[in-house]
């Protein structure tokens, strides 16, 4: 049972890590008032470009960069549509979802003759595991905490990054200001519309360790429609979250135990639909608890104000 709920716990982890780095680039997004609502082409971008560029270069971290780069060009791409030229954000970001799902396979076929994978064909590289010294001796903690691929630890590490961003410095303050009040920060002197493109292209930064982790990390090679519908997941997470960093990476947690819990069923469910389904079923159940709980925590606030309204005008009453 002990070693159960340790390598359920290990798989967790693994699960979550590209949907803490997507919740991490929605959140920030959020905080300037936006949805990143293409994250799923984003990490599609990455998770191709990067193979690519490792395989090029025969080095991981130029792979990454080139990855990296791909993405933010995607989100300057993104910026250039919505903010210069005036096309909607949102619709210009599914249309982007969209294509990209079949535009990486189209280039997959370019480069390899086949339509699924660049598996056996494109040498790629990939960032190894890395075993945490002194931890890695500890029963059980060393088990579930040591051994993940430094994406992981990346992940985890980002979202001290993203919280100290955000909340520690000038450009953070930046962003959240033109997020609740663009009117005032343009009052200042400070264009607003700066300000969502560099939201955009950190997300988009961000956002791209968790595609490259599916084709860099977790296996060597890219495959058709790798992430998943992670982009959409991650959005969920942070703004379950109100785009909190922290609250984030919690919320990623939960959705990656959706999807631990639906690995460890498949010996048991023979349904092949059913099974991809069923992370999503779980997420939606997940929603459903998250919503009830916080309409409950509101209406206890709103009690609670009510409460000392009427006391204060006791008070008010007892003085006169």
């Amino acid at each position: 049972m002990a070693d159960f709920i340790t390598n359920f716990i290990y798989s967790l982890i693994r699960i979550a890590t590209p949907i803490i780095f997507v919740a991490l680039s929605s959140t920030i997004s959020q905080q300037a008032g936006l949805l990143n609502m293409a994250a799923e082409a984003m990490m599609l971008t990455s998770a191709l470009a990067g193979v690519m560029f490792s395989a090029i270069c025969q080095n991981v971290w130029l792979g990454i960069l080139g990855g990296m780069l791909a993405s933010v060009a995607l989100a300057l791409f993104l910026c250039w549509a919505s903010f210069v030229m005036k096309v909607d954000l949102y619709l210009m970001s599914i249309s982007l979802n969209m294509a990209l799902v079949g535009g990486t396979v189209f280039v997959v076929y370019l480069v390899t003759g086949t339509k699924n994978t660049t598996a056996g064909v494109v040498q790629s590289l990939a960032l190894e595991n890395i075993d945490i010294p002194f931890i890695k001796d500890i029963p059980v903690i060393g088990a579930i905490f040591s051994g993940h691929n430094l994406f992981t630890y990346i992940a985890l590490a980002m979202t001290f990054v993203v919280w100290y961003l955000l909340f520690r410095t000038k450009l953070g303050l930046r962003i959240r200001a033109s997020g609740q009040n663009p009117q005032a920060v343009e009052s200042v002197g400070i264009n607003p519309r700066k300000i969502y493109t560099l939201s955009f292209v950190l997300a988009a930064a961000i956002g791209s360790l968790g595609g490259m982790y599916l084709s860099m990390g977790y296996q060597t090679y890219f495959i058709r429609n790798i992430t998943a519908n992670r982009g959409f997941i991650g959005m969920a997470a942070a703004t379950i979250a109100d785009g909190m960093p922290v609250g984030s990476l919690i919320m990623s947690f939960v959705f990656g135990l959706a999807y631990a819990i639906t690995n460890y069923l498949k010996p048991y469910i023979v349904d092949a639909y059913f099974m991809s389904a069923l992370p999503f079923l779980l997420i939606i159940v997940f929603y459903f608890l998250m919503s009830a709980y916080r309409s409950q925590q509101e209406e206890r606030r709103l009690k609670a104000a009510r409460k000392r309204l009427d006391e204060e005008q006791m008070k008010r009453q007892a003085k006169t």
